[in-house]
């Protein structure tokens, strides 16, 4: 048997660089750009007034002077009306350009106002300690031609704003992975069917489906009953279509788990089957020469659900954001001692919360089996507890796979 980290360097050798493709700006939210964006012209692209009050010259204050008759009023967006009389104030709102003349803001919870001979006076009762007081200054942030967003980031609502603001209207991204998603056997119906006693919906199908989609990947539902020749019927054209075919069920060592035998024949190579874990020993992978990859996941949906997380996410993102790295190992806290006696990777269910010191607290949670798919509604993740151990005591920290924010 192939050990999980093993199975994990197997699975990332085979994973390629998706093609660019371009998307307008707001379908590229989620997605890897593939192209440097920089700045077009300064951030702040003028000297930008932070807070709402008054513009005066600095020189003015510091010589005294506290009463500024108001010579203008400028809102933002509006171009800029010098200062005409250098022991005046222009009355500014927060984003307004800076007039000609001034250099400095003082906010109005700083200023009193009153009528003088017709004349609207600003008295200043606490006086700015330095020239370029509230004014965030032209280039301050970035200045043209620097580089914003590297080749690589994974586009967010700041990084969107940020495009925006530079015009990129458009923007080249990675191709989302595609991905068929294959279930098997002759005991799953579909949704909208009524189950007969000796049936089951096809809930794997769906649970890949939306795991693959919260990823980025476009996906495509497909079901096979265990019948050799629709196998042999019904695969190539998907090992054709698709970045990469994940199945579900006909595995393991069963009379009807003929997967492995067709796979092999429609060329795909076997790169390992069977990794030393539970659950989802009998996950089986393999790849057409240099194209189209296979998971091939056991059928029980704690161990297509563990295998998807632990083996397919990682592949995803290594083919959707090549350039970032991967992502930071998480830990997590045992709240109470557990045993596992078999010398397999242990994938713990477990619910977390954030102790009072800053810990994420993992608690075990009882499940039935790898075929129990209601006991992950109460759980946020799985702990991996090596093959090495048996025993695994409370405040001991282990590797965790979350799947739940």
């Amino acid at each position: 048997m192939t050990s999980v980290a093993e199975a994990q360097r197997l699975v990332l050798a085979t994973a390629r660089p998706l093609p660019p493709e371009t998307v307008p700006l707001l379908a590229a939210t989620g997605r890897t750009l593939r192209q440097n964006l920089t700045a077009d012209r300064d951030f702040p692209p003028f000297h930008r007034v932070a807070m709402d009050g008054i513009a005066l010259a600095f020189e003015a204050v510091a010589g005294g002077q506290i009463s500024f008759p108001i010579e203008a009023t400028q809102f933002a967006g509006a171009p800029p009306q010098p200062l005409q009389n250098p022991r005046a104030a222009v009355e500014i709102m927060t984003g307004a350009v800076l007039p000609p003349g001034t250099d400095t803001v003082v906010r109005y919870e700083d200023v009193s106002f009153e009528e003088v001979d017709g004349q609207r006076v600003a008295t200043v009762h606490a006086l700015p300690e330095r020239m370029g007081h509230n004014v965030h200054a032209r280039a301050a942030d970035r200045r043209q031609g620097d580089l914003l967003l590297p080749a690589g980031t994974r586009l967010g609502p700041a990084e969107i704003a940020v495009a925006t603001t530079i015009g990129a209207a458009t923007l080249s991204v990675t191709r989302p992975a595609r991905l068929a998603i294959v279930s098997t056997g002759d005991e799953l119906v579909d949704i909208a069917e009524q189950p007969l006693p000796h049936q089951i919906r096809r809930s794997n199908a769906a649970m890949l489906q939306a795991a693959a989609q919260a990823a980025d990947a476009v996906t495509e539902a497909f079901h096979f009953n265990d019948n050799q020749d629709i196998l042999r019927q019904g695969l190539p054209a998907l090992l054709r279509r698709f970045d990469a075919v994940v199945l579900s069920g006909g595995v393991s060592k069963g009379q009807a788990d003929f997967l492995p035998s067709v796979l092999r024949e429609l060329g795909v190579e076997q790169i390992f089957h069977e990794v030393e874990q539970r659950p989802g020993k009998p996950f089986w992978f393999g790849q057409m020469p240099g194209g189209v990859v296979v998971f091939a996941l056991p059928g029980n949906p704690v161990s297509t659900f563990v295998n998807y997380y632990r083996y397919v996410q990682p592949w995803l993102r290594a083919c959707q954001a090549p350039e970032m790295p991967p992502a930071p190992a998480a830990y997590a806290v045992l709240a109470e001692a557990v045993s596992f006696r078999p010398r397999l990777t242990y994938f713990l269910p477990v619910r977390l919360d954030m102790a009072p010191d800053g810990r994420l607290l993992a608690h075990p949670q009882r499940a039935g089996g790898s075929g129990d798919l209601a006991s992950l509604l109460h759980c946020d993740g799985f702990l991996e507890l090596p093959p090495e151990q048996t025993e695994f005591a409370a405040g001991e920290a282990w590797p965790l796979l979350r799947f739940r924010e």
